[in-house]
């Protein structure tokens, strides 16, 4: 049975996939909101295409004269953090729309900085993991070849056992 999504969530959707920070996949997006990623895509397509009612084109192109969250520098983000940090509720929400983010965004600002991540640790951490990933491939290559030989080896031990059964042991042929 397929779900029926309301305009304004799948506005909100593609406005947060749009306005997501470096770190952040359109895949992981997808499954925190419970969508598939094919359907997220869609929608930002018809987003750009002007197939929303209520979307602004600009805003969907990135053409607004505000700076998308990932711009920010990490004074503009302390500041943020800082000026949030007292504010609670509708008053966060307020706040944040007005300087075109989302309380999420500052969460997460919140949560780098105190465990000391910046954009060039990020840089860094990326580089890992993508030595990571490769190395991983390469294990699983190996891994799946060294399978595929062990199980040749076991099947041709259970041929020669079959052999032997049926026509005697090899041992006896050769001491005639």
């Amino acid at each position: 049975m397929k779900r029926k999504f309301t305009q304004s969530f799948k506005i909100q959707a593609v406005e947060k996939a749009l306005n997501r920070n470096s770190s952040t996949s359109l895949k992981d997006i997808s499954v925190s909101l419970g969508i598939g990623f094919s359907t997220l895509n869609k929608w930002i397509v018809k987003a750009r295409n002007q197939e929303f009612e209520t979307v602004s084109v600009a805003k969907l192109n990135g053409m607004t004269k505000e700076k998308r969250p990932q711009d920010w520098s990490l004074e503009e983000r302390l500041n943020m953090v800082v000026a949030c940090g007292a504010l609670a509720g509708e008053a966060l929400s307020k706040y944040c729309r007005k300087n075109g983010i989302y309380p999420h965004q500052v969460n997460q600002w919140k949560l780098d900085f105190a465990s000391g991540k910046t954009e060039e640790t990020k840089t860094v951490s990326r580089a890992e993991m993508k030595a990571l990933k490769q190395e991983n491939k390469f294990l699983k290559k190996d891994l799946n070849r060294k399978d595929k030989a062990l199980a040749e080896t076991a099947a041709l031990l259970v041929l020669q056992k079959k052999v032997n059964a049926v026509w005697g042991r090899d041992d006896e042929d050769n001491s005639q």
